[in-house]
């Protein structure tokens, strides 16, 4: 083969991407903005301690899972130290009006049977509900690696109806129908908006088996990286692609803020779409291409809360939290009133290599649109002011104050804290808006956010969240459909 392959991002998108080609024999080169890779993935040390940025929980790396099959084709599975998460309890939710704490289990039956116990009058609808979910998610071929087709225009009515008319159309208790969504923080659930074959993918892929990774994601960036290296590629930090030169709808070269200069057969962009137009002339693409990938909506951020706790002071929790102050209040997350934010957020204790009783750790993510922040937007880190600082000591304090309704006492426990906001997102993975999920998937008009792996540009395509699928299993499903824009179809599918 021997063809050359130019990987702008060096992120989830660009290292499974680059790695699944290098492993087919092109010579893959990725060039990443940041001094760590790994986009979403990549961890960071604070006081001696590891932090995630954006993993907390992994879906298809038991066996027989979509990122399993991936990584042992790739040969990395075995260099993974994953935890599964417990069987009766991957997830909880609890509502402060209340008091009440739902639990939710793995496999399909416990899952119905969990919340059958909750909910007795509702176990046939429960029934229903779940096997829809596993119904719509089987019409999507790629989630489970077999040939067909990636055209969603090509389902049952129930696929793009709303997620929350899906619950609806299923679920009568108002509770029930709550407590079903508490998932949509992962995937930028809306009200009337996000498709329900959104829902029914990230339900399902837990279902099936969750699990969170021992130390932290970097293990896999560094292992997809090393595939790479491996196969004669490279990976290089600290290289901002800030120019790209188009000639006649074809890449010519790319030059990076160092003032290196790169060029390659073929050109792979997994950055935001609009981040990608940033380093263009105008020409390069037409007008109208680039003034709907500007018009399409983004999914909403996160103001993310960090602690490390002090010795033996709070519990390991092996199961990720989610907290709501009321019944009624989950698909509205997004919208935002200093005085009552926040009313439901998610948190976990990351787990160590070796992990023991007690947390070392603790992260809260709580959704927050950027139109919060927007007066710093034209700030840079460690350059925002001290109104910034003090809108964000106010916040943290916000969180801490909730975490204190639900563990009496909690602030005793806390060694440090600190926080991040979506400016924070928006500047270290270079995504527009601090977006968490890339464009917002909106079935009111589904075309608008499909975004296609090929461009108006020859020799250049696209991988990465914005792309099909988001999040730790969709973001490599998307990568196969990009390897095989160069491959050929179903070739790497049938190898999986």
């Amino acid at each position: 083969m021997n063809e050359t392959i130019l990987m702008i991002g060096g992120g989830l998108g660009g290292l499974f991407t680059g790695a699944l080609l290098a492993k087919e024999g092109y010579s893959v080169t990725v060039l990443e903005k940041n001094h760590t890779i790994g986009g979403g993935l990549q961890t960071f040390m604070h006081r001696g301690h590891v932090f995630e940025t954006g993993m907390h929980i992994l879906g298809g790396f038991r066996q027989g899972g979509a990122l399993n099959r991936i990584c042992s084709y790739l040969g990395i599975m075995d260099k993974l130290s994953i935890r599964d998460m417990d069987d009766d309890c991957m997830d909880s939710i609890t509502y402060l009006s209340d008091g009440k704490t739902y639990r939710m289990a793995m496999g399909k039956d416990h899952f119905i049977d969990a919340l059958a116990k909750e909910f007795p009058a509702e176990r046939d609808n429960l029934q229903a509900y779940v096997d829809t979910l596993y119904r719509i998610a089987d019409e999507v071929d790629i989630f489970y690696l077999r040939r067909g087709s990636v055209n969603i225009f090509r389902h049952s009515s129930d696929f793009m109806i709303p997620a929350d008319e899906l619950i609806a159309r299923y679920i009568s208790d108002p509770k029930l129908k709550d407590v079903l969504a508490y998932m949509n923080p992962m995937y930028g659930g809306m009200a009337g908006h996000t498709p329900a074959y959104i829902h029914a993918l990230i339900n399902v892929l837990y279902i099936d088996g969750a699990c969170r990774f021992n130390g932290g994601s970097q293990q896999l960036a560094d292992a997809l990286a090393d595939v790479i290296r491996s196969h004669g590629g490279s990976v290089l930090a600290d290289q901002k692609v800030e120019k790209i030169d188009v000639d006649n709808r074809e890449i010519s070269k790319v030059t990076t803020g160092s003032g290196d200069v790169f060029t390659a057969d073929h050109y792979i962009s997994s950055i935001h779409p609009c981040a990608l137009l940033q380093t263009m002339d105008e020409g390069a693409l037409p007008k109208a291409y680039r003034n709907r990938l500007n018009e399409i909506p983004n999914s909403y951020s996160a103001f993310t809360v960090y602690i490390t706790f002090k010795k033996d002071a709070f519990p390991y929790l092996n199961r990720t939290c989610y907290f709501q102050d009321d019944y009624g209040l989950v698909w509205q997350h997004g919208e935002y009133d200093e005085n009552t934010w926040p009313r439901g957020f998610m948190f976990f204790t990351p787990s160590e290599v070796e992990q023991g009783k007690y947390a070392t750790k603790m992260i809260i993510n709580s959704i927050m649109d950027f139109n919060v922040v927007r007066r710093w937007e034209d700030t840079t880190v460690g350059h925002r002011g001290a109104d910034y600082l003090d809108w964000k000591r106010r916040h943290t304090e916000k969180v801490l104050d909730k975490m204190e309704q639900l563990y009496p006492s909690f602030r005793d426990d806390i060694d440090d804290v600190f926080a991040s906001s979506p400016l924070t997102i928006r500047d270290y993975y270079n995504e527009k808006e601090g977006s968490l999920y890339g464009f917002r998937k909106d079935c009111q008009d589904i075309a608008l956010s499909q975004v296609p792996i090929y461009t108006k540009i020859k020799n250049l395509l696209l991988t990465g969240q914005n792309i099909n699928l988001h999040g730790i299993c969709g973001v490599p499903l998307t990568a196969i459909n990009t390897v095989e824009a160069l491959i050929g179809e179903n070739k790497l599918i049938d190898k999986l």
